[in-house]
């Protein structure tokens, strides 16, 4: 699957999320604005899956347990 299907699968599941929430209702959001939304969604929900920037934040110590195990 490539990142534009990807992007269109989550755009469905985005406006079928807008939908059953009401956002159907013209006086509540226009059939436009409804797509825009769900695109606007999956445009975010793209980025959230890329790994995050390799810098300092990035890097995180190991805690250990109790047990001296680390996680």
């Amino acid at each position: 699957m490539n990142e534009n299907d990807l992007r269109d699968c989550f755009a469905m599941f985005a406006m079928m999320g807008i939908i059953t929430r009401g956002g159907l209702h013209p006086e509540l959001m226009p059939e436009d604005a409804i797509a825009r939304r769900a695109y606007q969604q999956a445009d975010a929900m793209i980025e959230a899956r890329k790994p995050p920037d390799m810098g300092i934040t990035a890097v995180k110590p190991k805690r250990r347990s109790k047990d001296g195990k680390a996680s």
